[in-house]
């Protein structure tokens, strides 16, 4: 493939550097609180209109949030362009609900405790005013709808006001002695039902003044999530993805060893479509660590795997995928391997770009953006904590160096984001010619000012046997603010608005807000 045709293929005309700015953050704790693990948050996603943001904890609780400034404005999002108000402002979520998606469970067969812990949630196609979401631990994925019902009260409960006394208590001439009196007198078996005495007479035509409950639904609303299907008992292993297809009707499930093809409607069936299990375990080489659907090609997928390569497969070639349409991965530099090469080759996430053109995969060390229609290796690398190289051997003896780091892209396909160590997050301008490559910090001081890291002059995309390789200029064991590299805090998971230069993260058990 000639130089042009890779220029081509990349996202056109670098992009000035973003200034990105706090804008909220939810769960901040207070100096000296602890965090409880079961609050610590495992999962983010926007959904496709970018209104609504949904996270998943350790606890097994989905929590929603939803966006409110474009609703000040009495509109949606389209209306807002459409009257030319800044879009750029100020992004302002609120919370919206909560409701506890899995429960711990204990496998007595295989003698396994298998953890509340929401590993993905991915959104649905919303419809008649709800929400749809998919959410799944380790063995289960459950199918929610969340819809406002209104509230229904109860009226009318007591009876004729005009023939009670006191308190709403029938009057005497009506009922010789009332059930309360009964229990009073210690309702003993010989003078059970004794209020119902000859005393008590029914009126011609019934009693005039009895009234029966009224059930009335009020103006009142209230968010109902309801758990629509569970699908069960389809992985051996742990789930590691879930993903949508466009045609709104399927999605894969993904463990080490196999990806599932389900349909939205049945969740006692589903089609394994992948399984890399070797007829010897010894055999093993490999696993799957991450799969995603194409976003435009319902018959088009992605997986990574823990060798560091990304395989795309054709739904349509056969029923079992065992071949892949494209092998994407990257050369091993001669006299480069040690103990370690593999461990951080692994990748721990991939994305599909919002055209369906570009894939964003994160390793231990790097990002990579691959163009799929050049398997020859990745258009773009960038490097995320390269400082971090000389303490592979901390990090492997703390077990961080199996830290399985997120990543995102924008929609606009201009850029792309990770986390680090330190509750730190990177954004890198992914264009030809772009040298943006921002370091913020997700921390209790959010109003602290962001760091311009400086990185090496930039080249064109159009030589792919070199990387680019945008290194910080931190030094080892110290972050991008000159303080002391913390392992013990590390930002996993983020999610870039589809429409927006904004983004979600998690740090602990807070979720914070940025925007540019």
């Amino acid at each position: 493939m000639n130089g042009d045709a890779e220029v081509a293929a990349a996202p056109a005309g670098p992009a000035p550097p973003l200034e990105w700015k706090f804008s909220q953050v939810f769960g901040e704790r207070t100096a000296g609180e602890e965090v409880q693990e079961v609050d610590i948050i495992s999962a983010i996603e926007f959904d496709k209109t970018g209104d609504h943001l949904a996270t998943g904890d350790r606890g097994g609780r989905v929590v929603l949030f939803e966006r409110i400034d474009t609703k000040d404005q009495g509109g949606s999002r389209r209306d807002l362009e459409r009257m030319d108000y800044p879009i750029s402002r100020h992004p302002e979520f609120r919370y919206k609900t909560e409701f506890q998606s899995h429960e711990p469970e204990f496998d007595y067969l295989k003698s396994l405790e298998i953890e509340e812990k929401i590993n993905k949630i991915r959104w649905c196609q919303a419809a008649n005013g709800a929400l749809f979401l998919l959410s799944t631990n380790d063995k289960t994925i459950k199918f929610w709808k969340v819809q406002e019902k209104k509230v229904k009260k109860i009226s009318e409960m007591n009876v004729d006001p005009s023939k009670s006394v006191g308190n709403g208590s029938v009057s005497s001439s009506s009922v010789s002695t009332s059930p309360r009196a009964h229990l009073a007198n210690g309702g003993c078996p010989d003078r059970s039902y004794s209020y119902l005495s000859n005393d008590f007479a029914f009126p011609t035509g019934g009693v005039q003044s009895l009234r029966l409950p009224v059930v009335v639904t009020s103006q009142e609303t209230s968010l109902v999530a309801r758990c629509r299907r569970i699908y069960a008992h389809a992985h051996d292993y742990h789930i590691n993805s879930i993903s949508n297809n466009s045609d709104g009707e399927t999605f894969i499930s993904a463990d080490d060893l196999r990806i599932n093809l389900w349909n939205l409607e049945i969740s006692n069936q589903s089609f394994n479509i992948v399984d890399v299990k070797p007829a010897n375990m010894e055999d093993l080489t490999e696993v799957i660590t991450s799969a995603e659907f194409h976003p435009n090609h319902c018959n088009m997928l992605a997986y990574s795997s823990s060798k560091g390569s990304i395989r795309l497969i054709d739904l349509r070639q056969s029923a079992l995928c065992d071949s892949h349409a494209k092998l994407f991965e990257e050369p091993e530099a001669l006299g480069s391997r040690s103990f370690f090469t593999e461990i951080i080759a692994s990748i721990s996430d991939i994305k599909f770009g919002k055209d369906g053109r570009h894939i964003l995969s994160r390793d231990y060390m790097t990002l990579k953006l691959w163009d799929v229609n050049m398997d020859s290796g990745p258009v773009a690398t960038f490097q995320v904590h390269e400082y971090l190289r000389p303490k592979l051997c901390d990090l492997y003896e703390n077990d961080s160096i199996f830290d399985k780091f997120e990543c995102c892209l924008s929609g606009d396909g201009l850029r792309v984001a990770t986390g680090s160590y330190s509750n730190l997050f990177r954004v890198f301008g992914c264009t030809a010619g772009s040298t943006e490559a921002t370091t913020l910090e997700a921390s209790k001081n959010p109003m602290r000012r962001q760091v311009q890291t400086p990185s090496r002059p930039s080249r064109s995309l159009s030589s792919i046997t070199r990387v680019v390789r945008r290194a910080g200029a931190e030094s080892p064991g110290v972050d991008a603010n000159g303080n002391s590299f913390d392992f013990t805090t590390k930002l996993l998971h983020l999610a870039w608005h589809p429409a927006e230069n904004s983004i979600a993260c998690a740090a602990a058990n807070s979720l914070y807000m940025y925007y540019a």
